[in-house]
């Protein structure tokens, strides 16, 4: 939608700057003159809208649905540093990273996933 409103934008101010040029040919011609600063306006103001829209990935919420196959447990989270039990709210993203941070100790580190064997 953007696009489409920079593109019908720049017709308008070309348009309207040839009606502009062409009103003062031979004679002065008022409405020419008129009729291409209405365009030029038009066209500023769809620039203008443009601008003002937002883009759809700003400030956009993902949401990651995980499918684990078979019966699977949850174990209890607990803080490295004191033990202490810890909910999925002290789990944040920090640049695609899960980090944890303890209510109780106030450490923060990035978790990370040990093998089983």
């Amino acid at each position: 939608m953007k696009i489409l409103a920079y593109i019908l934008a720049g017709l308008f101010i070309l348009f309207g700057a040839l009606f502009i040029i062409a009103s003062f040919g031979a004679a002065f011609n008022p409405p020419w003159f008129f009729i291409g600063a209405i365009l030029v306006a038009v066209g500023l103001v769809l620039v203008w809208l443009g601008v003002r829209q937002k883009s759809a990935s700003a400030g956009e919420n993902v949401t990651l649905k995980i499918d684990l196959p078979g019966n699977t447990t949850l174990d209890k989270l607990q803080c490295q540093n004191c033990g202490g039990a810890l909910t999925t709210d002290n789990v944040k993203l920090v640049a695609g990273a899960p980090v944890v941070s303890c209510p109780y100790c106030n450490t923060s580190y990035q978790l990370s996933e040990e093998p089983k064997w």
